[in-house]
């Protein structure tokens, strides 16, 4: 069965929940996952300053392990989420990817199946842009991008062609058509990888 690693960075939740929603999509396809959220940097009077950043950190900390450049070497398909940023990635998961140069000189990622997802506080925030801005860094890696198109009915209901994503302004967790959007992605990655691996 493919191996799945889905490496995120939440801070409230959202991006958790669409992580969550893809590794069921893939597992409802025979898919292994691992589920892992990659950690702060900031120190607790950074975080104090938002409400509830600390107390989900802890809480989302207990629950997933850091990812490693173990679990991308296990993996068969890296899924990557995060948070927008001023329309990039959070520097918390990239700091992840950025500790994949090893693996990178190694070849080892290559061929590979990559994807992402994304979730921001308002329409418009940029979850399109973020998603895009991890699809150079997969390339460097040597993983073969799969994004979503409109592969599923749920695509004409949200999400993005190239990712699952979700608005926390508009609801503090995603929608359902959110989720289902992430289900399918989920899906997907789980059909490609599986189809490449023969």
């Amino acid at each position: 069965m493919p191996k799945i690693l889905v490496a995120f960075y939440s801070r409230s939740g959202s991006t958790e929940a669409l992580a969550r929603a893809i590794a069921e999509g893939a597992e409802a396809q025979g898919a292994e996952t691992r589920l892992r959220r990659a950690r702060e940097f900031v120190g607790p009077e950074v975080m104090a300053q938002a409400p509830g950043w600390a107390e989900n950190a802890a809480r989302m900390n207990a629950a997933y392990e850091a990812p490693t450049a173990d679990d991308a070497a296990w993996a068969d398909a890296l899924v990557f989420g995060t948070p927008t940023r001023f329309g990039n990635a959070s520097a918390e998961l990239k700091a992840f990817i950025d500790s994949l140069g090893g693996l990178w000189f190694q070849g080892a990622l290559n061929g590979k199946v990559g994807s992402a997802f994304a979730s921001t506080q308002s329409a418009h925030g940029g979850n399109e842009g973020t998603i895009l801005s991890l699809y150079p860094p997969m390339a460097h890696l040597g993983l073969i991008i799969v994004p979503t198109g409109y592969g599923d009915p749920a695509m004409f209901k949200a999400g993005t062609p190239y990712g699952a994503s979700a608005v926390s302004g508009i609801s503090p967790l995603p929608t359902e058509d959110e989720l289902a959007v992430a289900r399918f992605q989920g899906t997907r990655i789980a059909q490609v990888t599986k189809a490449l691996r023969g």
